[in-house]
């Protein structure tokens, strides 16, 4: 997945999105915000599996017994829960310190 997504970045970058090999500053920025937000996910998506595995593996082996796979779920969405709920207080206390810029 990250080899197709680099390749399309960096062919997109290289050729200024056509403008005669000038580099376009607004697409520029829109695909280092892409990239950022991806590596935000993958960022997100590790430590949730690290901390949810460690907390209901005892024993890793073939699979996942049925307490596993329900601690594994429950661990996951309130994971999710939690970070949406930061997230959201963050961009809101963003929001506020601008307008009082």
């Amino acid at each position: 997945m990250e080899s197709g997504f680099g390749s399309d970045f960096g062919s997109d970058f290289g050729s200024g999105g056509g403008g005669g090999g000038k580099l376009d500053p607004g697409l520029i920025m829109e695909q280092v915000k892409v990239q950022i937000a991806v590596a935000n996910a993958q960022e997100l998506l590790q430590r949730m599996t690290d901390k949810c595995f460690r907390k209901c593996i005892g024993k890793p082996g073939g699979s996942l017994d049925n307490s596993e796979q329900k601690c594994i779920a429950m661990c996951m969405d309130r994971y999710m829960d939690s970070w949406n709920t930061v997230s959201r207080a963050y961009n809101s206390r963003l929001q506020r310190e601008r307008a009082n810029m």
